[in-house]
């Protein structure tokens, strides 16, 4: 699979990926916003372990996020199942380098109404913490809506901390046809 934009490509894990995933996924400040199953420090043995583990599974739902040929992040949906079966969720990384370039932006974007069609799904969500600011604007940049302050739900580096949940709904105009004071459900 690949989606192209023009800032980066979403593309299928390539095995030779795993060294440039551990040149941008080895930062604290990039393991700090992400779940504890992404280890740090991250070595090319864990970029390796996890693209053979994506390249197994039945369903490509992990791709990684590139420039040229370099994988410089990722981005996933966790497929729902049972009666969460048409929902996932969106995780994405982009290794510090590249910050601010708009490529988590695009990933986002491209990915978005990829997994509405390919998975028939009807709502993706994130959950970012609330210190991340960053994260927070790419979702609304890509038509995610704030739904709600998820108090205490996370553990990261020994604190609790809160998360915000975003959402996007199959069909939405990007979000833009809502109000500001809500979302419709």
């Amino acid at each position: 699979m690949e989606l192209r934009t023009p800032v980066c490509s979403v593309r299928s894990y390539r095995p030779e990926d795993a060294v440039s995933l551990a040149r941008n996924g080895d930062n604290r400040k990039v393991w700090l916003n992400l779940r504890d199953r992404f280890p740090h420090p991250f070595g090319v043995a864990d970029g390796a372990r996890y693209i053979a583990d994506v390249l197994a599974r039945p369903q490509e739902t992990s791709f990684a996020i590139a420039v040229g040929e370099e994988a410089v992040g990722g981005i996933s949906l966790r497929l729902g199942t049972d009666i969460e079966r048409v929902t996932a969720e969106l995780g994405y990384w982009i290794g510090e380098p590249y910050w601010g370039r708009g490529l988590a932006s695009a990933a986002v974007e491209a990915v978005t109404p990829y997994g509405f069609e390919a998975f028939g799904l009807r709502r993706i969500f994130a959950i970012p913490f609330v210190e991340n600011v960053a994260s927070c604007r790419v979702l609304e940049k890509a038509g995610y809506v704030r739904e709600g302050l998820m108090r205490a739900s996370a553990i990261k580096d020994g604190e609790i901390r809160d998360q915000y949940l975003y959402a996007r709904i199959s069909g939405d105009a990007g979000g833009a046809a809502r109000s500001a004071r809500g979302a419709r459900v």
